[in-house]
């Protein structure tokens, strides 16, 4: 059996459920999870919630491939070839940060030129295009009633993606 990873896409909120499927037919499968403080009307709860929503890994033999791609909930393995592998290495590091407790969340892919809200601080609602990318954003403000712009630097996790396009002035 290859050592490397594959991931498979399933329905949206069905990744536990198709964890329990590749259980049960004794398919090497990893679900990473991180925890998440959800406040309900009536109390705080920590749920367990996918750090990759949509997708779980698992490492099989080309001859178990039908039985991945028949489980209930898995939609298609995801890429082709070589490029398609997640190494042993990345996973096993995934697995130790939850493991020992590292703040871990998953977070949209952010790229120069998207289109992004503020979702903290003083700016908290107000859009813009993301212009450069290092520990904090700059996103690029536009003031539309004289057609000028503003930058300001904001961390990457008080911004939310809106559409994933690329924009340009």
């Amino acid at each position: 059996m290859d050592s490397s990873w594959r991931a498979v896409q399933v329905v949206a909120n069905h990744e536990k459920r198709v964890a329990q499927h590749l259980t049960a037919r004794s398919l090497e499968h990893y679900l990473p999870l991180f925890s998440q403080k959800s406040h309900w009307t009536d109390r705080t709860v920590n749920l367990k919630r996918p750090l990759f929503p949509g997708y779980v890994f698992l490492r099989f033999a080309p001859h178990e491939k039908l039985a991945v791609v028949s489980v209930p909930g898995v939609l298609h393995l995801v890429g082709n070839g070589p490029a398609a592998s997640i190494s042993c290495a990345e996973i096993e590091k995934i697995r130790a940060a939850l493991v020992e407790g590292y703040p871990v969340q998953p977070h949209p892919r952010i790229s120069v030129g998207m289109r992004v809200r503020i979702c903290n601080g003083i700016f908290e609602g107000t859009e813009g295009l993301v212009t450069n990318l290092r520990q904090s954003c700059r996103v690029v403000l536009a003031l539309s009633a004289v057609e000028q712009c503003f930058s300001l630097e904001a961390q990457i996790q008080d911004i939310e993606v809106l559409d994933g396009v690329l924009c340009t002035f």
